[in-house]
């Protein structure tokens, strides 16, 4: 049988990305020939996102995009549109085979399948492998191949959380965790590998362990990780505010490994409009989680997800979220218009917001956004601290990377200094431009 050939292509989240990893790495194992995904390939594999509608819109167009670079290939399609409405998808022309959020590994198999049968002039039917997600465990997968600067390890699939704009949950069932030996297993190899950061990521991230039958959750796996693996760096994913305790913090706070950022996921700054997302905090906790962290974790920075728009949000909502934004002090945050949802609560909420008040709360917070993120920076180089940075990528003779911190950095590279790609460098701020601090080598 000759070797066949595969595109890979995600949409959606760093989780998705992972599992889209982890499939490609099997796919080789098996002996099929990874290729990019705008060639021509005789199967083309496609991780899919239901966050919103033009999400699901996207992936029907990339199906199809497949097909029109080669017509007689066949698209295997998996992830969380193919959870929620995998029959759309099997009928689409080419679909050789719909996966959800379980088995997706069986992708591997199930192209062998097709390709034999293909061979022996066999029959091919779509197969249709979606089940409820009510008892599925965490799917095995791993990777042992990534970039030496950063990997994302999914340690956390699912969620218990009912909010009323997401469709999430639906389609990736309840919270189920990687047993952490395994974790640390895949960490130390990507570790040894030679990637010097690892970003733990998940669904609900801050759940991890909550399905063990043990008291063992997310900060015991980052304290055992700092005791036996050696990995430089540890990121986290996206944590809830509810999630993140004191108890926690104070298990993690004394560990070098792990980066002074978190992502908080808030939303609004309106408690009236949380409750109407179905929220598990208010303002004031979440407030009070960011105070708690920095007084007891020198040098982090916070970043976050704000949404405009939400069904019934007034005038003095979003102002209450322009001052939870100022008391907050993110470096960054990712500003987001409400996108009406069909199959979720708020679908049918009262008092839709027009689209021209969406971007116009949005502008303003972006403008707000900016502004604390410049004072930060600002603050940063005032400080003359000597700060560590992660070295990503070189472009136009300017490194680009970021410090433990999160903040981005730029570095001009030196026209007779060896190459700091994948390397862990100590730099001074210089200035700051656009979100990005400017600094030179220490031991320049």
């Amino acid at each position: 049988m000759r070797q066949h050939t595969v595109g890979l292509y995600t949409l959606g989240c760093k989780v998705s990305q992972y599992e889209t990893e982890a499939i490609g790495e099997g796919f080789e194992s098996a002996g099929f020939k990874i290729l990019p995904f705008d060639e021509q390939c005789d199967f083309y594999v496609i991780n899919t996102c239901t966050v919103t509608a033009e999400s699901d819109r996207k992936c029907r167009q990339i199906i199809r995009r497949a097909r029109k670079i080669n017509p007689k290939s066949h698209v295997l399609v998996c992830g969380c549109y193919a959870q929620r409405d995998p029959m759309r998808l099997a009928a689409i022309d080419g679909v050789g085979a719909v996966l959800g959020n379980e088995g997706k590994m069986s992708l591997v198999r199930i192209a062998a399948d097709i390709a034999k049968k293909e061979e022996n002039g066999e029959k091919i039917d779509t197969v249709v492998g979606v089940d409820s997600l009510d008892g599925a465990k965490f799917e095995p997968m791993e990777i042992k191949r990534a970039p030496r600067t950063r990997a994302y390890v999914k340690i956390e699939d699912g969620c218990d959380s009912k909010c009323t704009y997401c469709a999430i949950k639906e389609a990736r069932g309840h919270i189920r965790s990687k047993p952490p030996a395994d974790a640390i297993r895949e960490i130390e190899g990507l570790s040894s590998g030679g990637t010097l950061e690892i970003v733990l990521t998940g669904i609900e991230t801050g759940s991890y362990g909550k399905d063990f039958s043990g008291d063992y959750g997310l900060a015991d796996l980052i304290l055992e990780l700092d005791r036996r693996s050696s990995v430089k760096q540890i990121r986290l994913g996206s944590l809830a505010p509810e999630l993140v305790s004191a108890e926690f913090i104070d298990k993690v706070k004394d560990v070098k490994i792990l980066c002074p950022h978190f992502h908080l996921s808030i939303q609004s700054g309106s408690d009236r409009i949380l409750g109407m997302m179905k929220r598990r905090y208010t303002s004031k906790k979440a407030l009070s989680v960011i105070g708690m962290i920095r007084e007891k974790i020198e040098g982090v920075q916070f970043t976050t997800d704000i949404m405009v728009g939400f069904p019934g949000e007034s005038e003095e909502d979003f102002l209450q979220t322009l001052k939870f934004m100022r008391e907050a002090r993110f470096l960054d945050a990712h500003i987001f218009a409400y996108s009406r949802r069909e199959g979720t609560e708020a679908y049918g909420f009262d008092n839709q917001i027009e689209k021209s008040v969406k971007d116009e709360r949005s502008k303003r917070l972006m403008t707000l956004k900016n502004q604390i993120r410049d004072e930060i920076l600002e603050e940063v180089i005032r400080s003359s601290a000597t700060l560590s940075c992660l070295v990503e990528t070189l472009e136009n003779g300017i490194y680009t990377g970021h410090t433990p911190s999160y903040i981005e950095v730029n570095i001009k590279a030196e026209s007779d200094g060896c190459d700091l790609r994948g390397k862990m460098v100590k730099v001074r701020p210089v200035s700051q431009k656009s979100g990005v601090l400017c600094c030179e080598l220490e031991n320049k």
